[in-house]
């Protein structure tokens, strides 16, 4: 039985099904109240990490808590993957990997192949695993991504922070936030006064220059909450997303699935009603 131990549960599901009867997976951050950006490693991650075969962190800054327990720990034989370094990221990129089909696709591979390194002798048992999981992942959320895309690519919609900038860029939509706006709230700022003036203003426009405001769940300040009743007074449709797989007995394609159903729903609501 191979310990692994994913620093959030969006990952760990994914090894999860791939590694089957064969791994024992401890997700750490899975709460729906827990800001992932804002987690602090305890004394009970560190003697999971220390005592895992192997670990999954996303990187890019998201779960540094997780890399210091890793350092600290330094267990021999460990194999570690870092999501950001895998997928040639740069460290400063846009944390939220899990929200891109691609670098899902990519992350589901290297973890494959990291099963296969650590146990070959279940190497059929893993492919047929691998296989299965990228059928579903196909058939549940991403075909549904190139539906919405060959619907409505260019339509523009905002959001309250860039958690949903990649599943934009894949479902062709054209987000129309501030950047820095989107990335101030991600990493717990405030952002700049034109920034805010510039989103309100947006929004101000009504369904016809903002068709959805995607709303991260989990990331709620008060200006964020200002912002989606402004949205709401507009009468622009608002989807909440939610940075770990929420609720956590979900399978991550379930979960993206179930979001991209609200957005897809949300733009067909937008465009019957004009």
């Amino acid at each position: 039985m191979i310990q692994v131990v994913a620093a959030e549960n969006f990952w760990g599901n994914l090894v999860s099904q791939l590694g089957g009867v064969h791994v024992n997976v401890t997700s750490v951050v899975s709460d729906p109240n827990t800001d992932p950006h804002e987690y602090e490693g305890n004394p009970a991650n560190a003697r999971a990490i220390s005592s895992a075969k192997f670990v999954i962190v996303n990187g890019a800054g998201y779960d540094t808590w997780a890399q210091s327990l890793i350092n600290a720990s330094n267990t021999p034989g460990q194999k570690v993957l870092n999501v950001q370094q895998s997928i040639r990221a740069p460290a400063d990129a846009n944390p939220h990997f899990w929200y891109s089909p691609y670098y899902v696709n990519d992350t589901v591979h290297a973890m494959y192949k990291d099963l296969v390194a650590i146990d070959p002798g279940d190497t059929t048992y893993f492919h047929q695993n691998y296989v299965t999981l990228n059928s579903s992942l196909w058939s549940s959320y991403m075909s549904r991504e190139v539906s919405i895309r060959h619907q409505f690519s260019g339509h523009p919609v905002a959001a309250t922070e860039d958690i949903f900038v990649y599943m934009a860029n894949a479902t062709g939509l054209k987000v129309v936030s501030p950047p820095n706006f989107m990335s101030a709230v991600a990493e717990g700022n405030d952002p700049a006064a034109q920034d805010v003036a510039t989103f309100q203003q947006l929004l101000n426009g009504g369904n016809s220059t903002v068709n959805v405001l995607v709303y991260n769940q989990q990331t709620v300040t008060p200006l964020t909450q200002t912002i989606k009743s402004l949205a709401a007074q507009n009468q622009i449709p608002i989807i909440g997303v939610t940075e770990t797989i929420q609720p956590p007995d979900l399978s991550f394609q379930n979960w993206m699935s179930a979001e991209l159903v609200a957005l897809q729903n949300a733009l067909n609501a937008q465009t019957l009603g004009k």
